[in-house]
């Protein structure tokens, strides 16, 4: 039995099913998980308008004229549900096509391997947790006038201010998205720097870029309550021991994400969690319950990205067939953050790489004079590449600029080969691309 039917769910649905295996899958939101239908995917729809806007906001006087130019939200989020408006049915009837079972209803354990799933008992020999994440609670007064990230991507029209509470991927995004769209934005980030998991320097560029594009960004703000109605917010916050409030028309949440376990009831199953976190060992099984496993965002075990959802939920599936033998490899996982321009990252920071005790030499370079950049008159961007002093091998690449989500599996394919800087170096690539910047950021 499988609790989702995300990248994970279907990984390990699939697999298992094609080996002979009876599947269910239990979903009480339509089914496609988060990236598919309330995530990666129609986030990268409303990036791309804001993209087409901010290449010929750069290029204005350069051969582009912008005379009328902006984003019509309305129609962009016709576009947008076009793009996923047929995926539940399709991803539903590809399971009935290969024989699995569907369920619609929440899901909650009554025993070690049983479930209710609306009123309907389901007993199986495994169950699969991939039930996803979903924002983490703040314990604020007010904190149920926040709107999700989903609710924010169902959008009509956008609201003429809006504030985000919290300085990760989803406030970025979606700030790089709205300001480009006319809105007034404002991040309240209540630690010294946002996004935490990203190099240092890089988001020092980004948070300079954000700025210049009229993104207010206030730092060390702890945000302790919320009131309003009907589309009038005040959101109170601390700063410098000082309190602070602002005013706005819409209030997003975007201080993070936690497993979405809490309704599964994981006690009558004897699952054990720390908190959110289910206890898994190195197979992503449960420690307390050898018939459950986890996979994606619900196992907490690497980044929550879906490639790595994708990549557990493969895992579980061999582990489940073969027995356990695989083990999760987290060394190599690309990240981006989907700004305008975007960020990306792959191994380990610079503090990570001391940590270890290695030795090793660090390439920073600002890249805004260089042709990939100046071409399209990007004014921010960069690279950091950590290298290895010995071998010679990569250790971490870290890029804001154009195409640096495209750039950063170049790198990441290079350190699961182990190709070494004098390698890249001695690469023929073709120009002017920007992966031939790469030779030059090693």
């Amino acid at each position: 039995m499988v609790i989702g039917t995300g990248s994970a769910a279907s990984a390990v649905a699939a697999r298992c099913r094609k080996a002979g295996w009876s599947v269910a899958v239990i979903d009480e939101l339509p089914f496609g998980g988060t990236c598919a239908l309330r995530g990666c995917d129609p986030k990268k729809v409303l990036v791309g308008n804001a993209e087409a806007i901010e290449w010929a906001r750069r290029l204005a006087g350069k051969g582009v004229r912008q005379d009328g130019l902006r984003i019509d939200w309305p129609e962009l989020m016709r576009f947008k549900r076009s793009m996923i408006a047929e995926v539940p049915e399709r991803k539903e009837e590809g399971f009935r096509k290969a024989g699995i079972e569907v369920f619609h209803g929440p899901a909650r354990f009554t025993g070690r391997t049983t479930l209710d799933v609306a009123g309907q008992l389901l007993e199986g020999k495994h169950v699969l947790i991939a039930s996803g994440a979903k924002p983490v609670p703040l314990g604020i007064v007010g904190e149920e006038l926040l709107i999700t990230s989903t609710q924010f991507l169902e959008l009509d029209e956008l609201p003429r201010r809006i504030v985000f509470v919290g300085g990760g991927f989803i406030s970025f995004e979606f700030a790089h998205v709205a300001i480009r769209a006319g809105t007034q934005v404002t991040i309240l980030h209540r630690g010294p720097r946002p996004l935490s998991l990203f190099d240092p320097d890089l988001v020092d560029r980004l948070v300079e870029k954000s700025r210049m594009l009229g993104i207010d960004l206030r730092l060390g703000t702890s945000v302790t309550g919320i009131e309003g109605a009907a589309g009038r917010f005040v959101i109170h916050g601390r700063r410098d021991e000082k309190e602070t409030s602002i005013e706005a028309d819409l209030v997003v949440h975007g201080a993070g994400r936690v497993p979405s376990v809490d309704d599964l009831d994981l006690h009558a199953a004897g699952i054990d969690a720390a908190g959110r976190r289910i206890r898994l060992n190195e197979f992503l099984q449960s420690m307390s319950n050898p018939a459950v496993y986890a996979a994606g965002d619900a196992a907490a075990a690497g980044p929550a990205l879906t490639p790595v959802a994708g990549y557990e939920g493969r895992i579980v599936a061999a582990n489940l067939l073969e027995g356990n033998h695989l083990r999760a490899d987290y060394s190599v996982v690309p990240s981006v953050a989907f700004t305008i321009p975007p960020l990306a990252a792959v191994g380990l920071t610079e503090d990570a790489a001391r940590l270890r005790g290695l030795r090793f030499r660090t390439n920073l370079v600002d890249t805004s004079s260089w042709y990939s950049s100046s071409r399209v008159g990007e004014t921010h961007s960069g690279s950091k590449v950590l290298i290895d002093e010995e071998s010679g091998r990569i250790l971490g690449a870290h890029l804001l600029g154009p195409s640096a989500e495209e750039v950063i599996n170049l790198f990441a394919m290079a350190m699961r080969t182990g190709t070494t800087s004098s390698q890249i170096k001695e690469m023929l690539f073709a120009y002017p691309t920007h992966g031939s910047d790469m030779a030059y950021m090693v």
